[in-house]
């Protein structure tokens, strides 16, 4: 199975390029950009990997972002990542960034894009590996600070093709964000948000809605509401699942009790992604590998799993 997924042409729809950086080379960037981690060493922060909810890895996620100071910074984040899914077979990819954890620490905006866009070009001549750039924008702030980041980044508009929203779910419902997302999609963006994943069912008809998103990153608290899951499987809207990352985020106490592959039977179009691979303990392989060790997912499950990636891309 493992070789076979790894030979088998696949697309990766939610994924933090932030949160693909691996602890040696959050050590090397440090290093390189003489910064002092609070962490003594790689195996030390590799401990502190261990969260109870979404939040706790937030604190470290933005904690690990700081080492990224430079373009060539961006770039080799970038580029480690694309490696990554030359060897699991990944050959279309729509990574997100998140640029108000870089300009609220001081970097000019123009720093990661140009170091993510390099290394996404160099990955289409160089490994094959096709896609587009989604900027989101963190929940946790306001939608005034979303308004200026949409400003900042629109000099860059050739290097993103959507907005999504992630970060703090609870509490901050896609509804604070209908303006911002409206004012994108009349600058011919496309959208996508993170819902129901902590947050409840309503925030994923929100962000239909009121954010028209073509696309929903994680929804897996759809299953609490059928008039929803009826529409996600008449509308063919398609989920983008993290299964290793909903397991360490306690989403779902253990992986046997994972939904996806009950959504998948049902009719919903769910797809298998990574979130944070370098936080959460695996790629695209190692996400599907879980599915078949702790839910018996055979190879046709998993072959309409990867359909569904390949017929839910948006990005040329």
């Amino acid at each position: 199975m493992k070789t076979w997924l790894n030979n088998t042409p696949k697309a990766e729809l939610h994924l933090h390029l932030e949160g693909s950086l691996e602890p040696e080379l959050l050590f090397q960037l440090a290093q390189r950009n003489q910064i002092q981690l609070p962490w003594s060493s790689v195996e030390t922060l590799k401990q502190a990997y261990n969260f109870n909810n979404l939040q706790e890895f937030l604190d470290i996620y933005y904690q690990g972002a700081n080492v990224l100071q430079t373009e060539q910074d961006f770039y080799d984040l970038t580029w480690a990542y694309l490696l990554k899914c030359k060897e699991q077979g990944v050959t279309h990819v729509e990574p997100f960034f998140d640029p108000q954890t870089h300009t609220d620490r001081g970097l000019a905006i123009a720093i990661p894009f140009a170091g993510i866009s390099q290394a996404l070009n160099d990955a289409k001549t160089q490994l094959g590996i096709s896609g587009g750039l989604i900027l989101c924008f963190l929940r946790h702030l306001s939608e005034a600070a979303a308004f200026d980041t949409l400003e900042q980044a629109m000099p860059f508009r050739d290097q993103f093709f959507a907005v999504g929203l992630d970060s703090s779910e609870v509490g901050h419902p896609p509804s604070k964000f209908e303006r911002v997302f409206a004012k994108a999609r009349a600058e011919g963006l496309l959208a996508v948000a993170h819902a129901g994943e902590e947050g409840p069912p309503e925030y994923i008809w929100q962000a239909l809605d009121l954010l028209k998103v073509s696309r929903i990153d994680h929804g897996v608290r759809a299953k609490e509401d059928p008039r929803l899951m009826q529409r996600l499987i008449d509308e063919q809207i398609a989920l983008t699942v993290c299964p290793l990352s909903n397991t360490k985020l306690k989403v779902f106490e253990h992986m046997g009790q994972h939904s996806i592959l009950q959504m998948l039977e049902q009719g919903v179009k769910v797809t298998v992604n990574s979130d944070d691979p370098a936080y959460f303990g695996g790629y695209m392989t190692e996400n599907f590998m879980a599915l078949h060790n702790d839910l018996g997912m055979t190879q046709a499950q998993a072959q309409q799993l990867i359909d569904n990636s390949l017929s839910a891309r948006l990005a040329p």
